[in-house]
């Protein structure tokens, strides 16, 4: 009896460890193809930083926007008895749901040059076709249901007694938002930010439909790996694995100890 026990642990072990490289294969595939001397011909080139700084740049502006914007949306998604919330639920839902390239086709005909909110921001000198800006706006859509959801997630995980507690002692909800809410609910908040991170810095679809230029680091993997080959392309591939994870590990590692 102990033996077939001990032989099905094994074989559960056994089967995670497979399925576990089935799925990080891609990962493993990329270390063990590509070669120093490749990293570092492909980076010696010219300009070689200037998509890294693109997309880095990028990438926080649009988290930094994000957590303005999603962070209180995602409380009124998860805290609000309006019966029209579910309605800007399911419109994240769908935001989430929608293909990139999707989004960014329809962001040619909400934002472009022609389009009212167009005119609007070329009133104040912003184009949403292929500018620094328009780099943003896609990162912004690619990103946002996966910040407000998370969010959302993490203020209706709240201990609610503790919520109506603070409210019997006079605290106004905006004070309940900054005193209690918001501390209760930062290990969530902070992965879902890093998940939205990872989403923003890797936004392709929508940015190769309104922000071909400047090139950030998916476009660079992109046009090098149509110009000149794989082998080229691989490098940059892997800068933008190493400046998208560490946000989502750190993240992953505070969150899991501030739980507990």
């Amino acid at each position: 009896m102990a033996y077939r026990r001990s032989l099905s642990v094994w074989a559960s072990l056994a089967g995670t460890i497979v399925i576990w490289l089935v799925l990080v294969g891609p990962l493993i595939t990329l270390v063990a193809k590509i070669q120093p001397s490749q990293i570092i011909s492909a980076l010696r080139a010219p300009g070689a930083f200037t998509p890294l700084g693109v997309s880095v740049g990028s990438a926080i502006i649009a988290l930094g926007f994000l957590v303005l914007v999603g962070t209180p949306l995602g409380y009124v998604l998860a805290r609000s008895s309006w019966r029209g919330v579910r309605l800007l639920e399911a419109g994240m839902l769908l935001l989430l749901l929608m293909p990139p390239l999707v989004i960014g086709l329809l962001l040619v005909f909400m934002l472009g040059p022609l389009t009212p909110l167009g005119l609007a921001l070329g009133s104040i000198h912003l184009s949403a076709t292929n500018t620094f800006f328009a780099l943003v706006v896609a990162e912004v859509y690619e990103a946002a249901p996966y910040y407000v959801l998370g969010a959302q997630s993490a203020f209706v995980g709240l201990d609610q007694g503790i919520l109506d507690q603070a409210s019997l002692l006079g605290d106004t909800p905006r004070q309940r938002f900054f005193r209690l809410s918001l501390p209760l609910a930062r290990p969530q908040l902070t992965s879902s930010l890093a998940i939205a991170w990872a989403r923003a810095i890797g936004a392709f679809g929508a940015v190769i439909i309104i922000a071909y230029h400047p090139y950030g680091l998916p476009m660079q993997v992109w046009t090098t790996l149509n110009e000149v080959g794989l082998a080229r392309a691989l490098p940059f591939a892997l800068v933008l694995l190493v400046v998208s994870l560490p946000l989502p590990l750190f993240a992953y590692t505070w969150s899991r100890r501030a739980r507990g």
